[in-house]
């Protein structure tokens, strides 16, 4: 796979680093040339000085033949712009933008280009672990119909069925990241002391699901 990135901070150097030691080729695109030095003395991939929506600075970096377009620079504007002309005229299928502003972000997503809101991704886990009872959605799809929730369970819930909890709530986990490492349940799984569980919700079931998972589970759930 090949993928242009346009962005050359810690993001944008970590993902294209990543993705070259898993075997993809990538292009970097950065108006700052200083900016290359974050990838290290090795990488040998290629690199363009300029803008992600320049054709000229694209062509360079292979947008022709790319499998994806990421833009993570600091600007959301030229994000939403470069993400666009990925998508646009080049025909892109796999463009992602990384966006400040998450009212930006929620309109951008309906147009069909997801988003990574970091700074406000990054706020809303610090509130769900401060204020449980007032915990937004890490992820809610372009209909606002389906939403993705950490859940804070009772311990009364370890030792029991993943399977057991979505009885008891009527929603289904999405995953468990347990030990840093993410693994999709399956009809077997237990939940065990320190999972990090994750519901995906129907349109406003995440109190519900606070509230029953909060507390613990009746006779045989």
């Amino acid at each position: 796979m090949h993928v242009v990135i346009m962005g050359c901070g810690r993001v944008g150097s970590l993902l294209a680093r990543g993705l070259v030691d898993l075997g993809h080729t990538v292009g970097v695109i950065d108006q700052n040339p200083k900016a290359f030095r974050r990838l290290g003395p090795t990488f040998d991939e290629t690199t363009v000085r300029g803008n992600g929506f320049d054709r000229e600075v694209l062509a360079k970096a292979g947008i022709g033949r790319a499998d994806a377009f990421v833009s993570v620079s600091s600007g959301d504007n030229s994000n939403i712009i470069a993400a666009r002309v990925a998508r646009e005229n080049y025909g892109v299928r796999n463009v992602i933008a990384r966006i400040y502003d998450p009212q930006r972000a929620s309109v951008y997503e309906r147009l069909g280009i997801p988003t990574v809101a970091t700074v406000r991704w990054t706020a809303d886990r610090l509130l769900m672990h401060l204020l449980p009872e007032d915990q937004q959605p890490l992820w809610r799809d372009p209909t606002a119909t389906l939403s993705m929730v950490e859940v804070l369970y009772d311990e009364g819930w370890v030792g029991r069925p993943l399977g057991a909890l979505e009885a008891a709530t009527g929603h289904r986990v999405a995953y468990v990241t347990r030990f840093g490492r993410a693994t999709l349940p399956t009809d077997s799984s237990v939940l065990q002391d320190g999972d990090q569980v994750y519901m995906l919700v129907g349109d406003d079931g995440a109190e519900q699901v606070a509230q029953i998972a909060g507390r613990a589970p009746q006779g045989g759930a």
